[in-house]
């Protein structure tokens, strides 16, 4: 009769990472970073991770383990952090190096092709553009944000002929 450890597969020819993490066991970049960004705000507001916990129902311990990147923050608990810490979603994943979304171990590069003219663009000129956009939205005053973007699409237009 054949033993019933013998039908169980080897899990060491099937070894996989913990969800989330790197094969070499460290946690995903992309998490590291989120984790980043929320002890930042958080600090920022002058909040103890015991206030945090408390106002969203966790541990101390559990806010600890989001802001190592050591467990990973779902959408729902994402959300909750974003009201609580009063910054959009998007507040989390600002800043990012693009370097660290190309460790995800799940990274998908989307298509760069500019929809316009069909040409892909280099990372550079992709990093570029995230950078003047961040910088722009960082502007506060909205004449001046005006007055920049005007600036912009009158060397553009000059540039292609356009003017």
């Amino acid at each position: 009769m054949a033993h019933a450890a013998n039908s169980q597969p080897d899990r060491t020819e099937n070894a996989r990472s913990p969800r989330g993490r790197l094969p070499s066991g460290q946690p995903n970049p992309v998490d590291v970073h989120v984790g980043a960004r929320l002890r930042l705000r958080r600090t920022l507001l002058g909040m103890s991770q015991e206030r945090l916990g408390a106002a969203l129902g966790l541990t101390f311990q559990q806010v600890q383990k989001y802001e190592r990147g050591a467990n990973r923050i779902g959408a729902s608990r994402l959300w909750d952090l974003s009201r609580v810490l009063d910054v959009p979603v998007a507040y989390f994943f600002e800043d990012m190096d693009p370097d660290v979304a190309d460790l995800s171990p799940r990274h998908v590069r989307p298509d760069s092709a500019d929809p316009e003219t069909g040409e892909d663009e280099d990372s550079t000129t992709q990093r570029e553009t995230l950078e003047l956009v961040r910088a722009y939205r960082r502007i506060p005053e909205p004449r001046v944000r005006r007055r920049l973007y005007d600036l912009t699409r009158t060397l553009s237009d000059a540039a292609n002929g356009d003017g």
